[in-house]
């Protein structure tokens, strides 16, 4: 559904983001989108919404390249930005203006998710604060029912009641024809919430794998000791000892943790690259 070939993209010439980076996503899956700040995430869903185009290489999204901005592309992909800029009116008059752009727009799921998230529907926009907005914007598109959803740090402005809400409605709301894609550096927010996760790092992709697949060659566990341990890729105190992530040699379950998960990929890519390679 997405494919990113050997794409290279930077905003001053010679100083490259990403040199021949490959990408290559599903539908029926929520992905999460890691990396350092700076590394590059915000630029490579842009680059992927059509928002900004490639120095060389090629992007196809549902089959259609994003950079030409065709009318049947945009009814099939919706892009929530880390900063959202909405119209000085009423959601009522913003879901009369923008709504008719999408064909699969569905008012009553509109209206379902505003109340889940504890949005007034009769509000004027400006009267809301930042994460009652933001609380517009991903109900509004969640309920256009593209096949493509792309959100870039979503969570930022929600409290905790309603980042658990925000997971509980897009769990619920993902289809096997539809693919999600999210970018945030607030890593816990996406626990229990995706099931396949990339980490961006260098220009390139360090690690791109199903949360199953990561469990059964990692084990996120207490250790007493981790000093001598050289299963051991990643290691912080705790009360019981070091919480550590470490090579599952041994086949033991565990649940992934992502932000220590990515902690491992940045402190020991080499080991990562080889254990996923």
């Amino acid at each position: 559904m997405i494919v990113v070939d050997r794409l290279s993209f930077g905003y001053k010439k010679g100083k490259l983001l990403f040199d021949n980076l490959n990408l290559h996503l599903t539908a029926g899956h929520i992905y999460g989108l890691l990396g350092r700040n700076g590394v590059g995430k915000s630029s490579l869903l842009r680059n992927i919404a059509g928002l900004l185009y490639p120095n060389s290489g090629s992007i196809r999204v549902s089959g259609f390249n994003p950079r030409e901005r065709k009318p049947a592309f945009l009814q099939q992909i919706y892009f929530i930005p880390e900063e959202i800029y909405l119209p000085s009116e009423t959601i009522l008059k913003y879901l009369a203006v923008y709504s008719p752009f999408y064909p699969q727009f569905d008012e009553a799921q509109f209206r379902y998710y505003l109340t889940e998230l504890d949005v007034p529907f009769d509000n004027r926009i400006p009267d809301l604060s930042f994460g009652q907005r933001k609380k517009v914007q991903i109900s509004f598109a969640l309920a256009c029912n593209t096949d493509v959803l792309i959100m870039d740090e979503p969570t930022n402005g929600l409290d905790i009641p309603s980042k658990r809400q925000f997971r509980k409605l897009l769990a619920s709301a993902l289809r096997e024809d539809q693919l999600i894609l999210i970018s945030t550096h607030q890593v816990r927010d996406l626990d229990n919430l995706i099931d396949s996760v990339i980490v961006l790092e260098s220009s390139e992709i360090l690690l791109h794998q199903p949360l199953h697949r990561v469990s059964e060659q990692l084990r996120f566990a207490t250790l007493s000791q981790a000093e001598d341990d050289q299963r051991v890729l990643y290691a912080e105190p705790s009360l019981q000892g070091y919480t550590v992530v470490m090579e599952n040699s041994e086949q033991r379950e565990s649940k992934v943790d992502l932000e220590r998960l990515f902690n491992a990929a940045m402190e020991n890519p080499n080991r990562i690259r080889q254990l996923f390679n």
